[in-house]
């Protein structure tokens, strides 16, 4: 968090994943979310019940951010960024590989691949995937700022190249989105964004990339509707993305369901 947000002011109470923190009238609990190194799901026990906040979460398990779980909780609040049904990702592996072979073939033509990914998450996931393939990445410097806390959990990045797009030739950039304005000075490249939302086909143009991957680190609508099942609550509360569409899918398959963002659809029986 320090490395990601700078200095934190106020108190800081550490706790490790299943460790209990008691704050007298309530407890909390740190449930792994799979979003990302570190990302965790909050559970709260008070007299007045259980309540599971998901924040940004995925069930797939990423290659550095370690796997989801659950627990039985009366009401869940989660994140439903991608809450409608034709936002179901493929399997990671075989994104990964078709991001593989894209550097392959910008590489053998001599030009530049560019990989635009989040600075945390995603860019670790990306420079895993490129590692393991043997392919030289040069990671934009927000990026490689966070490194140190992977490699403190055991997550190992070797071979990369200091950030120099004057001399990216033979390398994969890794950098985020916003950054992509700093290589004007690659005279050849191939520029693909990463993101769950390059299952929409307008991604790729709305990008201005030559590609689109749908690797992402939240959960897709299949996964949101597990992750219901498996924490099993009397009530589920949504909130970002289509958290108002997805309440709706919830309530018609009988689960009371409401959105805290927007207003709710009022579901009236039809005769």
């Amino acid at each position: 968090m320090c490395l990601r947000m700078g200095a934190l002011k106020g108190d800081l109470i550490p706790l490790s994943f299943g460790e209990k923190g008691d704050f007298g009238s309530f407890s909390i609990r740190l449930i792994p979310a799979g979003h990302v190194l570190g990302s965790a799901q909050c559970l709260i026990e008070s007299e007045a019940g259980s309540l599971l906040y998901t924040g940004d979460f995925k069930l797939r398990r990423g290659a550095t951010s370690g796997a989801a779980e659950f627990c039985r909780a009366r009401t869940l609040v989660m994140e439903t960024t991608f809450g409608l049904p034709k936002y179901v990702f493929p399997p990671d592996a075989e994104v990964i590989v078709a991001i593989l072979d894209f550097c392959r073939a910008a590489l053998a033509e001599n030009e530049v691949p560019v990989l635009l990914a989040y600075s945390l998450g995603k860019s670790q996931e990306v420079l895993h995937a490129l590692t393991q393939a043997g392919i030289t990445a040069m990671p934009h410097p927000s990026i490689s700022r966070l490194l140190p806390a992977y490699e403190r959990s055991g997550f190992l990045f070797p071979g990369l190249a200091d950030w120099d797009p004057s001399a990216a030739s033979g390398h994969v950039i890794v950098c985020p989105p916003n950054t992509r304005n700093s290589l004007d000075v690659i005279p050849k490249k191939r520029t693909a964004v990463i993101t769950g939302w390059a299952l929409d086909s307008s991604t790729v143009y709305r990008s201005r990339c030559e590609a689109a991957f749908p690797l992402s680190d939240h959960a897709g609508y299949d996964d949101l509707l597990r992750h219901v099942e498996n924490v099993s609550p009397d009530r589920v509360l949504t909130l970002h993305g289509f958290a108002q569409e997805f309440a709706g899918d919830l309530r018609a398959r009988g689960v009371e369901a409401w959105a805290l963002t927007g207003p709710n659809q009022l579901d009236l029986p039809l005769f």
